[in-house]
């Protein structure tokens, strides 16, 4: 069949708000009309009619075909009814329907179970109708699929034809009739097909996507999001998942998943993302799985436990000028105190650990006066020496169980002055070179002095770089009450800081189990849950909200698929990265022999 003629050349004076004007803008250089599809321009579309559906849908059913992974115009035709059409269809049908049932009963033959369970479908909707409760509407479905080849087209009709299919939704093509086909999928409100079926107000209200899959867009006149990073691609619609901590009521995070889920590899991607953010980000890391990364990238490794690499948690900031800069240390070191005993000492003593404290920084010369700060803050052994020095029962006993800490075999992390200063834009900690008797203090240590950072009072303006906490292997602080406590004291305030706290485990009951876990997981605008175990779906489909589905989800989930949380916002994604990336995020077992 020979193509149409192109279009016209316009003269000067055509305005593109006139119709022939804008046709001869943008419309196609040329249309050559098949039987079986249409070229337009460069391209080739063909059309579909959908012509039988099924006999009952669900919410959002035309979702596959809005998510489909290419060029599909999905065109709806909607028409209503007046009451007295509707009526006058639906008594006809009954009338049709109980005839036939009538014949078959008079000849002795069997009912027909089809026409049974429409019998009762065109009377349950007579009734909704007559009440008020339903309307009918003429309505026409029709799919256009744009390729740019021939072969790419037939490609594409088949693979829509089959999303169809998976619907119970039965297509033909517009054969012959591609030209009205593809007239009728413009937005010209021009139906040239008129191939409709009547539906009632339930099956249109479920077919539109109010339930997308992914998150949702700015509404209409709210400015888009400027920043955020990419979480990686969502499985149901094959669109980006695209998320900013930094937008929501708080930046703070946790990422819950079993081991072997790609928990670290999640979290070192997003490290990754956000040092490219400007981010300053401070890493807790017990098994040095982020050292490689903080190499490649001019990070700074404190080794906790490495020969003379000393923490003295009485050390005062430099930079804070606050009266009660004192007094705060004083309270952390009670806190220390009962993380390195396992348990919060009794009143007795801890009224003596408070004045040995205090006795220790006035020997030291340091008072309340800010100016006084920059003397050489007293060591732990000073403060021993002040409970000896009490002569009572109280302080005398918590001495002697302060002893390894101070003369025993677990001095040497408090042995001294501070060593290190943490400086740059990615910190990270290890205390994987630390006896288990000092994980969880080495990690409240170094969570300390991370805090004591960004919680110096300096003026905060715009340009105060966001710093990102991350603590990995939380449950190692979790397991202990006072532990516990400081982290969700330090996710309560974090906001007010522009910071953030991202807290990752694997032990799901530490974190669940416990009143001051659901503290961190209510002060967490962003939830991360990755593959998890069977015992623990349950209760995690319980303080999460999790749908049957969406738990099935995260059983099966391969490693690095998940479900992000945020409110009443959730969404599956696949985690992603270049190459470049991830190399480095990968743990070093899996580091290429080469490299």
């Amino acid at each position: 069949m020979p193509p149409l003629p192109g279009r016209k050349p316009t003269s000067v004076d055509a305005s593109p708000a006139d119709p022939a004007g804008l046709a001869a803008v943008l419309g196609p250089a040329g249309i050559e009309n098949t039987p079986r599809y249409l070229r337009v321009g460069d391209g080739y579309a063909a059309t579909l009619i959908v012509t039988g559906y099924p006999a009952e849908v669900g919410p959002a059913w035309l979702d596959p075909l809005l998510a489909w992974p290419g060029r599909l115009d999905v065109v709806v035709y909607i028409d209503p009814l007046t009451p007295q059409t509707a009526a006058a269809q639906l008594r006809r049908q009954r009338a049709r329907l109980e005839s036939n049932r009538r014949a078959d009963a008079e000849k002795g033959r069997l009912s027909d179970p089809v026409a049974d369970a429409a019998a009762g479908d065109a009377a349950e909707l007579a009734d909704r109708i007559a009440r008020g409760h339903s309307k009918l509407f003429r309505v026409g479905l029709y799919l256009c699929v744009h390729a740019t080849t021939l072969d790419d087209l037939d490609d594409a009709v088949a693979h829509v034809r089959a999303t169809a299919a998976s619907l119970l939704l039965d297509t033909q093509p517009a054969t012959w009739r591609q030209l009205q086909g593809w007239t009728t999928t413009l937005p010209l409100v021009t139906d040239g097909l008129g191939m409709r079926r009547v539906m009632d107000t339930d099956a249109i209200a479920s077919a539109f996507p109010l339930a997308s899959a992914d998150l949702p867009a700015p509404l209409p006149g709210q400015p888009g999001d400027t920043g955020g990073m990419l979480y990686g691609l969502n499985p149901a619609s094959n669109g980006i998942v695209w998320w900013d901590r930094w937008a929501q009521h708080n930046a703070n995070s946790v990422v819950l998943a079993r081991s072997g889920a790609g928990k670290s590899y999640f979290v070192k991607l997003e490290v990754l993302r956000s040092l490219a953010d400007g981010v300053h980000v401070a890493v807790i890391d017990p098994d040095n799985e982020y050292i490689r990364l903080a190499d490649a990238v001019g990070g700074v490794t404190i080794a906790l436990g490495v020969g003379g690499v000393r923490l003295n948690p009485l050390d005062i900031p430099p930079g804070d000028r606050r009266p009660q800069g004192r007094t705060h240390r004083a309270l952390f070191l009670h806190t220390l105190i009962a993380v390195l005993l396992g348990q919060q000492p009794p009143p007795s003593e801890r009224a003596a650990l408070d004045k040995a404290i205090n006795d220790a920084y006035d020997q030291a010369g340091i008072s309340n006066d800010p100016d006084t700060w920059r003397r050489q803050a007293p060591l732990l052994r000073d403060v021993t020496a002040a409970l000896t020095d009490q002569r009572t029962d109280a302080a005398d006993t918590l001495a002697a169980r302060l002893t390894p800490w101070t003369t025993g075999s677990f001095r040497d992390l408090f042995d001294g002055p501070t060593t290190t200063v943490p400086s740059g834009q990615l910190v990270c900690w290890s205390t994987r070179h630390l006896a288990d008797e000092l994980r969880a203090p080495g990690m409240l240590l170094a969570l300390d002095a991370i805090w004591r950072e960004v919680d110096t009072p300096a003026i905060r303006t715009a340009q105060t770089p966001r710093r990102l906490v991350v603590v990995d292997e939380a449950w190692t602080l979790l397991r202990d009450g006072e532990g516990a406590r400081f982290l969700a004291r330090l996710a309560k305030s974090a906001r007010k800081r522009r910071a953030g706290l991202a807290v990752i485990t694997q032990d799901v009951g530490d974190l669940l189990g416990s009143e001051l876990g659901q503290v961190v997981i209510a002060n967490a605008a962003t939830q991360v849950l990755l593959r998890q175990a069977p015992q623990a779906i349950d209760v995690i489909a319980d303080v999460f909200g999790l749908t049957a589905g969406e738990a099935r989800v995260l059983l099966a989930a391969g490693r690095g698929e998940g479900l992000l949380i945020s409110g009443t916002h959730r969404v599956g994604f696949q985690a992603v990265a270049s190459p470049q990336e991830h190399r480095l995020c990968i743990g070093d077992l899996e580091v290429p022999d080469d490299e």
